[in-house]
């Protein structure tokens, strides 16, 4: 993922490739334990040029130049890849491009040079849930039924996706009185719960994948949401036109609603005014901010002389 400029063709970001700018930096995301896109020591307009005698010079974030450097992919026309990218790789990549421009008539070679800047900063997806809401029809708030049902439905739905290593959290229940037009003084359980990706044993399913588990840990709890839609289209049918005894407590129909919520990993937040071009990602905090826990901003430090990216703390 990188900034390009409106002129910039979409063709160079699949190209894998990303131009510099002499008039500011460009930012660029890469994905944890993944390889950047080529970095070119040139905009755009200059790559359509012949360039005589180049010399490139890059620098990282800690100032020292990165030929031969192991971690680095550095070709001789002054493109970089930084490979197996890092947390603490996040940071400023600085080119210069030194050439000459010899004038036809009078041979006279005069030196160029020209300095890039790239912001280079750690991603990651962020880890979804599911918030779910759903509503049931009861005989009356004080029961004691409605609190039994609540368990019953909760043991049945971490069942049901148990084998997802998916469980369900932040379960709560609240009963209204309800006056309609037709019907008179109803009663409702209000329910919600969080579908919830990090059932015990999670960790086991990620270390089969060789890096990182986000893509995995989210396919599943995307399974384990729609699993449980389908147990309450379901159980729509099942209590209308299977139970020979109404029950006391019925589904009302159409009042399911499922709404995802992101979460960042310690170390990561979003900033859509900051990193405008990856607003759904989960960017590493910069220097003089941190996250502690799975929000989704990092916060400002109290004292911001913290110079790292990637903070969990100040």
């Amino acid at each position: 993922r990188a900034e390009q400029k409106e002129e910039q063709s979409i063709d160079l970001i699949g190209k894998n490739e990303v131009y510099g700018d002499t008039r500011h930096e460009v930012n660029v995301y890469v994905k944890v334990f993944t390889n950047s896109p080529f970095l070119v020591c040139m905009d755009l307009a200059l790559s359509q040029e012949r360039i005589i005698d180049p010399n490139y010079l890059w620098t990282g974030p800690d100032g020292r130049d990165l030929q031969g450097q192991s971690y680095v992919n550095l070709t001789e026309t002054g493109k970089l890849m930084v490979m197996g990218f890092m947390v603490s790789m996040s940071g400023a990549y600085t080119c210069t491009l030194s050439h000459k421009v010899i004038e036809t008539t009078t041979q006279e070679e005069t030196e160029m040079v020209e300095a890039y800047k790239f912001m280079v900063y750690a991603y990651r997806e962020a880890d979804h849930a599911y918030q779910v809401s759903v509503r049931f029809s009861t005989t009356g708030c004080r029961l004691r039924n409605n609190g039994l049902f609540m368990e019953i439905l909760k043991k049945i739905l971490n069942s049901s996706i148990s084998h997802l290593t998916c469980h369900i959290t932040e379960s709560s229940y609240k009963c209204h009185s309800i006056r309609t037009p037709k019907n008179g003084l109803q009663y409702e359980l209000f329910v919600n719960f969080l579908v919830n990706p990090f059932a015990p044993g999670w960790e086991e399913v990620c270390d089969e994948i060789p890096y990182d588990c986000e893509d995995v840990t989210n396919r599943r709890v995307r399974q384990a949401a729609e699993q449980i839609g389908k147990f309450f289209h379901q159980l729509r049918h099942v209590l209308k036109y299977e139970f020979q005894a109404v029950p006391t407590i019925q589904y009302v129909d159409n009042s399911f609603s499922m709404t995802p919520i992101d979460s960042c990993r310690p170390g990561f937040g979003k900033n859509q005014h900051t990193h405008q071009n990856c607003a759904s990602c989960c960017v590493v905090c910069g220097p003089g901010t941190y996250s502690p826990n799975n929000e989704v901003t990092c916060r400002t430090c109290a004292r911001p002389q913290a110079r790292m990216y990637g903070a969990k703390s100040c």
